[in-house]
């Protein structure tokens, strides 16, 4: 059986912060059951949930060394839906609130990717592939080739860095490789580690890695530019040999509208009248006119990245149309604060909720009947994936895993069934609305679409059987 290590600095349920906790906590799962032993390490937060860290048990303490010292590092277990979790756990680095952005983030991480290589012998398990997610384990392989290649249990271990949003990189001073990766001036190249004056582990990932994945096979093209390619595209040119996009799924059984504990009404793509059940039970909830009008959703952070620049350009011209809109999420004070004035100008059509809630969200999702996502870049995307789930068409920008992954609905293929445009203009994405809106006004065409969006399969289960097959061709290398 393939032996795989995930390695990350987030999964759901443990800790979340965005798509990468997403993607940790639910493909593992359905790697399993493509018969992959797949385990996952992580750090151990002291703002994790305490009902599942009530189910963490100690193992073993080891010591990793981090410069001249040896830090204490609690390796510690749990299972969870079937896969093994590791955790590892030092407080100075972790017992603190929050979970990144901190002065010695470099010295943090530093430390946990050592750590992850040093724990193999005491867990017994030697993997065939350790799978390394974004910046924060990009500096496994070079530790790997640098101080473990030459030990027996470690030679023939391949690895894969996944790109999951290139925008962060892990760039730290040239003393975080010297003083606490322990690594030599060699390293500190542009074939190495340098970056502009910097050590980076975005870096480490892609130099060193045996393969190369991003999270879209769009975004795999589009970071070799250099709009995209955020400084590294040139360097990503020279490693095209050994990238390849492998979209995200979403976990078909947490995102099911048919058993959602979230929303009021169940509904199925045999049965879809629940969804116009769950749009009158939102609108009561939200204060809203309970009336037949397209619903709008937008469930987002409130970053440039997402798109926020447009909607607000358009969105005063938007709401003199008959709809209704719901925003969802929190960010940039500027752009809340912007979206207040002007949901406090359109009570009777707006419904601007500054906050991440769960059950709001999938409430939105399961009510609406366009989900709006005009991403200025999107590596891959997960919110257009649960709205095709639950059948709210979505408006997006082509780009990365928007373009892969939604298609006009009048594409010839015949597959489409949301709402696209392509340039980053407001008046673009409001064309692309109205578009959507005029659709809305023919019922049997927009059953159909909804029907359609429905039946996509989205799910981890084509994603997992590509990474198998990028696993399996590793391993026959090693034989080779």
């Amino acid at each position: 059986m393939l032996k795989v290590l995930m390695v990350a600095s987030e999964a759901a349920p443990f800790m979340k912060t965005g798509g990468l906790g997403d993607v940790i906590g639910s493909l593992p799962k359905m790697l399993r059951r493509e018969n992959v032993d797949v385990r996952v390490v992580m750090p151990k937060y002291e703002e994790m949930p305490e009902h599942l860290k009530d189910t963490i048990k100690w193992q073993e303490s080891i010591y990793v060394p981090v410069g001249w010292r040896n830090q204490f590092c609690g390796l510690e277990y749990t299972s969870y839906q079937g896969v093994p979790f590791y955790f590892l756990d030092n407080k100075y680095h972790f017992n603190r609130p929050g979970y990144y952005g901190y002065p010695d983030d470099g010295e943090r991480f530093a430390f946990f990717n050592r750590a992850v290589l040093e724990m193999l012998p005491f867990i017994d398990f030697y993997p065939d592939v350790i799978h390394c997610h974004d910046w924060q384990a990009g500096m496994v392989a070079p530790l790997l080739e640098t101080f473990f290649r030459k030990e027996a249990n470690y030679q023939d271990i391949k690895t894969i860095f996944t790109i999951h949003n290139l925008k962060y990189q892990g760039r730290f001073p040239k003393s975080v490789m010297t003083d606490l990766l322990g690594l030599s001036e060699e390293h500190f190249t542009m074939e190495g580690l340098e970056f502009h004056g910097d050590m980076s582990f975005m870096k480490g990932g892609i130099n060193y890695a045996d393969i190369v994945t991003t999270v879209s096979p769009t975004y795999a093209q589009e970071i070799q530019t250099p709009y995209f390619g955020e400084g590294l595209d040139e360097l990503l040119r020279s490693k095209a040999y050994k990238m390849t996009g492998v979209i995200n799924g979403i976990d078909f059984d947490e995102y099911d509208p048919s058993q959602d504990p979230f929303i009021k009404h169940p509904y199925d793509v045999e049965n879809i009248e629940g969804k116009q059940k769950n749009k009158e039970s939102l609108q009561k909830k939200l204060r809203l006119p309970e009336k037949e009008v397209p619903l709008i959703a937008m469930i987002t952070r409130l970053v440039p990245q997402k798109g926020i620049d447009l909607v607000i350009h358009i969105l005063e011209e938007l709401l003199e149309k008959d709809l209704q809109l719901i925003i969802i999420g929190t960010g940039d004070s500027i752009y809340e604060e912007k979206l207040k004035r002007i949901g406090e100008k359109y009570p009777s059509k707006s419904s601007i909720q500054l906050k991440f809630d769960n059950e709001l969200a999938r409430q939105a999702y399961a009510a609406s009947d366009l989900f709006l996502m005009p991403s200025k870049f999107e590596p891959c995307g997960l919110g257009q994936l649960i709205a095709l789930r639950y059948g709210s068409l979505p408006v997006v920008r082509e780009t990365g895993g928007l373009k892969d992954t939604v298609k006009h609905y009048l594409d010839l293929a015949g597959q489409g069934c949301g709402f696209t445009f392509s340039d980053y203009n407001a008046h673009d994405m409001l064309y692309a609305l109205q578009e959507a809106l005029e659709t809305y006004k023919k019922p049997k065409e927009w059953k159909g679409l909804v029907k359609k969006a429905m039946q996509q399969d989205h799910s981890w289960k084509v994603s997992a059987q590509q990474y198998k097959e990028i696993y399996e061709q590793l391993q026959t290398s090693i034989r080779k």
